[in-house]
């Protein structure tokens, strides 16, 4: 058996002349109190984290020739990883509710080896989208030279059939279809390979977004999993930063700044990115001492950014292309050099490769964008940005997001007016979806209620409904809309609501909404309401009627899943609204 340097274990009772020379990891027993480097992995059951244990290698292997080669004193350690659940196999199922969750559980066991093993240099391998943003939390709140490599994302799949690029939200779209062999076609051909998925879902926003704050060099976002440059590249620009952010004193907590992350979230909706970063930026910004909405920007701010705010790239799930175009042409780079020269973001925020966003991007020279995957602010994809933040007598407290972006029908003059059908959990909608498709009409605004932060609990996506109904609406050309106090995956499209709070488990308004009801999406205003709502006496006798089935079902109101696994109980127990991040309190 071998350690990370390569050289075999010894034996210790029958080798004792070495022990005054090297350790079990082929280290130089003079260093044992030196400072620790240490590499970090996520890994997961599916194809997102396949690559993770190559570039974990490789990472490890440049580390350990640094030290020799500068002679450095510090001592490197095993590689650790973390798990990690793969979103595309578990959504729809309720084992889903533990996807959120396992952002907590990777900032819990890496700030746990962080620690004890008092390291003073990370440089972390991530993949899926989940587990990166609880490595990052984790690396903050340690706050040492820290460094990110994404694993990369998968590479389109290709149908048999017709010949056109194919990935996992396509799979999903196909569930529907009466066809089996179409089926057949897509499920087995959409995800080939290895990677993370491939568009501007949830992994490639918050891999743009981690960049873009300054914690990877921003290059080495766009190559697929399986380029070669991860392997025989990148680890060796990592240990740079590394070493330079060492020798400079620069931690991450002087990297993540409110200007860093005002910056990550322009590129994050310039790229029409994932809902989702509505709730890793809090928890990110969390994890610096930093209050998003208070010391980043407030809802209003975000959404007067959104208004002017243009859509640069022509990507999934809303356009053409997937991240591999992206790096063909140029990379995350030529993205915010348009965006930096049309003075959306401010170049002074520094970064991990020593140099300020503006320095590095003038290192990295990108070319100009192509207008055929990324386009320039001046003559943009899309002219509004991607996503956007709703209030009203549903969200009192706003919060409610909508990825602007992703909608393909149903507003008029920037107005939505929907029919409610209300659904107490999404496998009841699923069941209706799969059996009675033809029960939803134009205009319906479902309603999925139950299934936030501490509901489901664990807030989970809503990427199996929302392909269905997505599906639905281009095959009869209607609108469905939807709205729930979940979450969504960043392959969800169509006119979709998130995060609405308080969510329903908490007696909020969406727990009183009934089939029939009015339901007005206003994206001139920014609002979200229900008119049924508006009126005093039909609130309270709803009210009334809510708080009754709690009082007699023991507290819980019975729309809402009981829950015995432990983890599930301690998200019931704690957590966040959306607005807090969705996460699990610490105190």
């Amino acid at each position: 058996m071998r350690g990370t340097s390569g050289l075999a274990f010894s034996n210790p009772g029958r080798d004792v002349q070495r022990v005054g020379t090297a350790n079990f990891l082929g280290q130089e027993v003079s260093k044992i109190h030196g400072p620790v480097w240490a590499v970090l992995g996520n890994l997961g059951d599916s194809q997102c984290y396949l690559g993770v244990h190559d570039k974990v290698e490789a990472v490890q292997a440049a580390m350990s020739r640094r030290i020799a080669l500068d002679d450095r004193a510090n001592r490197l350690i095993s590689p650790a990883f973390t798990i990690g659940v793969s979103d595309g196999q578990l959504n729809g199922t309720p084992e889903m509710r533990f996807s959120l969750i396992g952002r907590e559980l990777v900032n819990d066991a890496a700030s746990t080896h962080l620690a004890a093993n008092h390291v003073e240099g990370l440089i972390a391998v991530v993949a899926c989208d989940k587990p990166p943003v609880g490595t990052v939390a984790a690396l903050l709140e340690h706050n040492v030279p820290s460094v990110i490599l994404s694993d990369g994302s998968i590479r389109p799949g290709i149908n048999p059939r017709t010949g056109e690029r194919i990935d996992l939200v396509t799979a999903f779209q196909f569930a529907t279809d009466p066809d089996e062999t179409a089926r057949s076609e897509v499920t087995l051909h959409a995800c080939p390979g290895q990677g993370s998925c491939g568009g501007m879902f949830t992994y490639n926003t918050m891999q743009t977004f981690i960049a873009v704050l300054g914690l990877e060099p921003l290059h080495m976002v766009a190559p697929p999993s399986d380029d070669l440059r991860r392997i025989e590249q990148f680890p060796d620009e990592l240990v740079d930063c590394l070493v330079t952010m060492t020798r400079q004193n620069l931690r991450p907590r002087d990297i993540v700044t409110p200007t860093s992350l005002r910056n990550a979230l322009i590129v994050s909706m310039a790229m029409g990115g994932s809902t989702n970063v509505m709730l890793h930026s809090v928890e990110i910004a969390r994890a610096a001492g930093i209050n998003l909405w208070t010391d980043v920007l407030s809802q209003d701010e975000f959404n007067e950014l959104s208004h002017r705010l243009p859509v640069i790239v022509n990507m999934r799930p809303f356009g053409a292309y997937s991240m591999i175009d992206v790096d063909d042409a140029g990379g995350l780079p030529v993205v915010v050099n348009e965006l930096l020269r049309a003075g959306f973001l401010d170049g002074t925020a520094i970064t991990c490769t020593g140099e300020t966003l503006a320095a590095q991007i003038d290192r990295l020279a990108p070319p100009p964008a192509d207008h055929e995957v990324i386009y320039s602010v001046a003559q943009p994809f899309k002219s509004t940005g991607g996503l956007r933040l709703l209030r009203g007598n549903l969200a009192p407290d706003g919060g409610a997001i909508l990825k602007l972006a992703g909608v393909e029908s149903g507003i008029v003059d920037g107005v939505f007016i929907g029919r409610a059908r209300v659904f107490n959990g999404e496998r009841s909608l699923i069941a209706a979806l799969d059996e009675r498709p033809d029960d939803f009409q134009d205009n319906d605004m479902v309603v999925i209620r139950y299934e936030g932060p501490r509901g489901a609990p664990g807030m989970p996506e809503m990427l199996d409904p929302t392909s269905k109904i997505t599906s639905l609406c281009r095959k009869r050309g209607i609108t469905i809309a939807l709205m729930t106090d979940a979450r969504f995956s960043g392959g969800s499209v169509g006119l979709v609501i998130g995060h609405v709070a308080p969510e329903a488990l908490l007696g909020g308004p969406i727990a009183l909404v009934e089939d029939g009801d009015t339901i007005t999406v206003d994206i001139n205003q920014d609002r979200l309401n229900c008119s049924q709502l508006d009126d005093p006496e039909i609130v309270a006798g709803r009210t009334a009627v809510w708080e009754s089935r709690v009082s007699t079902n023991g507290g819980l109101h019975p729309d809402a899943a009981s829950v015995t696994h432990r983890v599930l109980k301690r998200m019931r127990a704690t957590g966040l609204p959306a607005l807090g991040g969705a996460g699990m309190s610490a105190s």
